[in-house]
């Protein structure tokens, strides 16, 4: 990235994990290898019982052990949704000093390399939110998902955007990239949704608080270790959240 500015800011990534052990360490090198002066990997573990913690602190101890903080682990002592995992590591990440905040998920269906292109968006355009769209033109899916899975991705999408009159063509995107300012407009500890759902209503609330959103296209892949979390009753809080958010602003 050119913009020397946006190189040094200081830019903590959020990953939320839960049984992710054979995929963390080649997460940890590919992010925290991203020439961004500012960057910092925040690893937010939900107690996973296959090691996926202390994994994270051996790997926190190999790449702060020059001194510089480049890795944190925030441990949670139990798995009680994405969106409350997010939500406790977006705070640490505040609280500490955090000028633009990433989320990504741990199993690399995220691709890495577009963070430097989405903080280098931030910071020429002075939006609050980028998204790393599946569903702009340049966007794909992994050819691996198989049609029912596309579809429902689709549909979700397109039932959110319609419920919630927004604009963002991928609001259920878990790939973005926000400036502390969207965050703190938006207040965290308000936020109600525990599971996916978490992703749409927090850029719902941001949009509301005023904040403008870019889409950048990306390929989402497949993960190619570990099982999907995304469970019926995930699906199910999807498909309520959206009218209820709607509810509540009229």
């Amino acid at each position: 990235m050119t913009n020397d500015v946006g190189a040094d800011a200081a830019v903590t990534v959020v990953m939320p994990t839960y049984n992710e052990a054979g995929n963390l360490p080649r997460m940890a090198e590919a992010v925290l290898q991203l020439p961004l002066g500012g960057l910092h990997l925040k690893i937010v573990d939900d107690s996973s019982p296959d090691g996926t913690g202390r994994i994270a602190d051996e790997l926190a101890e190999k790449y702060n052990a020059d001194g510089r903080r480049r890795m944190s682990v925030l441990h949670r002592t139990e798995k009680d949704g994405l969106g409350r995992a997010y939500t406790a590591g977006m705070g640490a990440a505040l609280d500490e000093g955090a000028q633009y905040v990433v989320q990504m998920d741990a199993d690399g269906s995220h691709p890495v390399e577009a963070v430097p292109q989405m903080l280098g968006t931030a910071v020429a355009t002075g939006v609050g939110l980028v998204v790393g769209s599946r569903y702009v033109e340049g966007g794909a899916l992994d050819e691996d998902w198989g049609v029912h899975r596309v579809l429902l991705s689709r549909f979700a999408n397109r039932y959110a955007r319609t419920v919630l009159g927004t604009k963002i063509r991928d609001i259920t995107a878990g790939f973005n990239l926000w400036t502390a300012a969207a965050l703190r407009d938006v207040d965290l500890a308000t936020l109600d949704s525990a599971g996916y759902s978490f992703q749409v209503e927090l850029k719902y609330k941001a949009v509301r608080a005023g904040h403008s959103a870019v889409e950048i296209p990306i390929r989402f892949e497949e993960r190619t270790e570990g099982v999907s979390k995304m469970t019926l009753r995930t699906q199910l809080e999807s498909a309520v959240v959206p009218i209820r958010l709607r509810m509540r602003n009229k």
